[in-house]
C-alpha cells in the first residue's frame, strides 16, 4: 500500500480506546459531540452512518467482522471501571501483561476468528463483488493485534496477553543481514532476532504507531526497549493507568523485549489478513478501480510510559496507521499533514461524490490524497492544521484532552486546573519523555486557549462526572441485594476481596458528594 499509494504520516484516533473511536469514525464527529464516553456508551444503533448514506445512494455494503461503535457492549467490569474513576481508590483492573507462544511453525491462522471473517471477506470479493453492476463499499473490522484475553487472571478476566505462533514470531523476514535461523552472529533466538526485524519492517512502513520513532541509528541487536520515568515522577494520570494496567511492579528488559516481539508478530498477522484482501481484489481485477483504506481505532504502547493497552495520549497509544491506495490515489506520497479518524466519513462520501454534511468534525481526506492544496477545491476552507483527541473512560482518573499541531502535542485534564497539563515538543521529544508545560508557559496557554475554542473541555468534563454517578447509581439499584458480591468480583477482584468494605465505603463517600 506504501508502494502504489498515500501514507499518513500523522494520524491520530479522535478516541484512543474501541467503541468510542469507531464511534467517531462512522458519525465523523468528535467524541464530545456524540457522547461517547465509554466502551458502554457509543452511538444509538440507528444513527446514520457514512456506509447508510452511501447505501441509500446506490451502493452495495457489506461488514465483516468487528464493528464496535453502539451503545451497550464490552464487560460489566469495564463499564464500572469507567463509571468509578472518579473514586478515591486504587485497584489493579488488568492482569500483569504477559506473552503466549501457541502452535509451531506451521500454525499460521492464530486470530482464527479475524481470519473466518476474513475469508468471508475474501469469498464476497470473488463470488458477489466481481459480478456487481453497482459500486460496492466493504468493510472488514479485524481485532487484532489488540491483545488477547487472559484467563490466567482469574474470574472476569481482562486482555492482557500478547499471543502468537513461532510462525509469526520466527518467521524469517526478508531483509538484508538475515542469514539461517541457526547462523544469527549476534547470539539472538530467532524470535528475537525476527521481531528486531519486523520492527524496522513496520516503522518503514508506517504500520504501526509503536513504532513510529526517530531512531538516531538502526539497532539490529535488540528490539528498543522504553524508557521509563521513576513511579515517582509519573504525572498522576499516568501513574493512575500504569497501576490499573498492573504495570506499576518490576518487568525484565526481556520481559519487556518480549512483549514487544510479540506485539509486531500479531502485527505481522495482521498485515497478512490485508494481503488477502488486496489479492483478492487483484485476481477479480477489481483492484485498479477500488478504493482501499487501512486504518485503526487505536494504537498499542506495548510497554512504552509503563503501560500496555491504549487509553493514554502518547503516540504508542493515540497515533494511527493510515493508508490508501486506488485510483486517483497518489502513489508513494507520504503526508505529513495532521489527521484523524473523523476524516474518514467525509471522505468515503467525497469517494463516492455524495454531498458531504456541513456539520461534520472531520474533513475530506481527498484532496491531500491526490496531492492538491485543499483550499483550492474544499468549499469548508483549509484543514484545520489541529487534530483532536479526547478520552473519558476507564484507566484513567480524568477526562483528558489532546491537541496535535505543528510539533507540539497539549494534554490537558478535567477542569484544567486541578491536574497539571503536558506539553510535548515532538521533534525534540519524540519519546514523550519531558513535559515542558512549564518551560513554555506562553505555548501552554496559547494552545489551551486553542483548546478551548474547539470543546469547552471543563464543562464536558463536569458532564461526564455527572454521567458516570447516574449510571452508577442506577446499575446498582439493579443488583439489590447482589451489590456486594457482584462487584467484589469484577476484574478488581484480586485487590478488592483483600478490603472489601474499604472498597465499598469509598464508592459511598463518593456517591454522597454533590458534583
Amino acid at each position: 500500500m506504501k508502494r502504489y499509494g498515500t501514507v499518513f504520516l500523522n494520524a491520530y484516533t479522535n478516541s484512543p480506546i474501541c467503541c468510542p473511536s469507531r464511534a467517531a469514525m462512522w458519525s465523523g464527529l468528535f467524541t464530545h459531540l456524540t457522547e461517547s464516553w465509554n466502551n458502554f456508551k457509543g452511538l444509538d444503533p440507528d444513527y446514520v452512518t457514512w456506509m447508510d448514506l452511501m447505501e441509500k445512494h446506490g451502493y452495495r455494503t457489506q461488514k465483516y467482522g468487528k464493528l464496535d461503535y453502539t451503545s451497550g457492549h464490552h464487560s460489566v467490569s469495564n463499564r464500572v471501571e469507567a463509571w468509578t474513576r472518579d473514586v478515591d481508590f486504587l485497584l489493579r483492573q488488568e492482569g500483569r501483561p504477559m506473552v503466549n507462544l501457541t502452535g509451531d511453525r506451521k500454525h499460521v491462522r492464530v486470530m482464527e476468528a479475524d481470519w473466518r471473517n476474513t475469508d468471508k471477506a475474501v469469498n464476497w470479493i470473488k463470488e458477489e463483488a466481481v459480478n456487481l453492476t453497482q459500486p460496492f463499499v466493504l468493510y472488514l473490522g479485524l481485532n487484532l493485534p489488540h491483545p488477547y484475553p487472559s484467563p490466567y487472571a482469574g474470574e472476569n478476566f481482562g486482555s492482557s496477553t500478547f499471543l502468537t505462533s513461532p510462525y509469526w514470531l520466527e518467521k524469517e523476514p526478508v531483509l538484508p543481514c538475515l542469514g539461517p535461523a541457526q547462523e544469527w552472529s549476534c547470539g539472538c533466538s530467532p524470535g528475537e532476532r525476527a521481531a528486531q526485524a519486523l520492527e524496522l519492517l513496520w516503522r518503514n512502513l508506517g504500520l504501526s504507531s509503536v513504532c513510529q520513532r526517530r531512531f538516531s541509528e538502526v539497532n539490529y541487536e535488540a528490539i528498543k526497549i522504553p524508557k521509563w520515568s521513576s513511579l515517582s515522577l509519573m504525572h498522576p494520570v499516568d501513574y493512575y493507568s500504569s497501576y490499573t494496567k498492573n504495570c506499576t511492579g518490576k518487568f525484565t528488559k526481556q520481559e519487556v523485549r518480549n512483549i514487544r516481539a510479540f506485539y509486531y508478530a500479531m502485527c505481522a498477522e495482521t498485515d497478512a489478513m490485508l494481503g488477502e484482501i488486496i489479492s483478492a481484489l487483484r485476481d477479480t481485477g477489481l483492484l485498479k478501480k477500488t478504493v482501499v483504506i487501512f486504518t485503526a481505532d487505536h494504537g498499542e504502547l506495548a510497554m512504552e510510559h509503563r503501560q500496555f493497552y491504549k487509553m493514554s495520549m502518547y503516540e504508542g497509544s493515540s497515533h494511527v496507521p493510515l493508508l490508501v491506495m486506488g485510483p486517483g490515489v497518489k502513489a508513494q506520497q507520504q503526508v505529513p499533514d495532521v489527521v484523524s479518524l473523523v476524516d474518514i466519513y467525509p471522505t468515503m462520501l467525497d469517494i463516492a461524490r455524495i454531498p458531504v454534511p456541513q456539520n461534520l468534525s472531520g474533513y475530506s481526506l481527498i484532496p491531500l490524497l491526490r496531492g492538491k492544496a485543499e483550499n483550492e477545491v474544499s468549499p469548508r476552507g483549509p484543514r484545520p492544521s489541529w487534530v483532536l483527541s479526547e478520552f473519558h473512560g476507564c484507566n484513567v482518573n480524568s477526562s483528558m484532552y489532546m491537541l496535535r499541531t505543528g510539533k507540539w502535542k497539549y494534554i490537558a485534564y478535567s477542569d484544567g486546573r486541578s491536574v497539571l497539563p503536558q506539553l510535548f515538543d515532538l521533534t525534540a521529544d519524540p519519546d514523550e519523555l519531558t513535559n515542558v508545560a512549564i518551560k513554555f508557559p506562553l505555548i501552554a496557554h496559547s494552545l489551551d486557549k486553542l483548546l478551548r475554542s474547539i470543546v469547552n473541555y471543563p464543562k464536558v468534563s463536569s458532564s461526564v462526572q455527572q454521567y458516570n454517578k447516574r449510571q452508577f447509581i442506577s446499575w446498582k439499584q439493579s443488583l439489590g441485594q447482589n451489590y456486594s458480591n457482584v462487584i467484589a468480583n469484577l476484574r478488581w477482584h484480586q485487590d478488592w476481596l483483600k478490603e472489601p468494605k474499604k472498597y465499598e465505603n469509598a464508592i459511598d463517600k463518593w456517591l454522597s458528594q454533590s458534583q
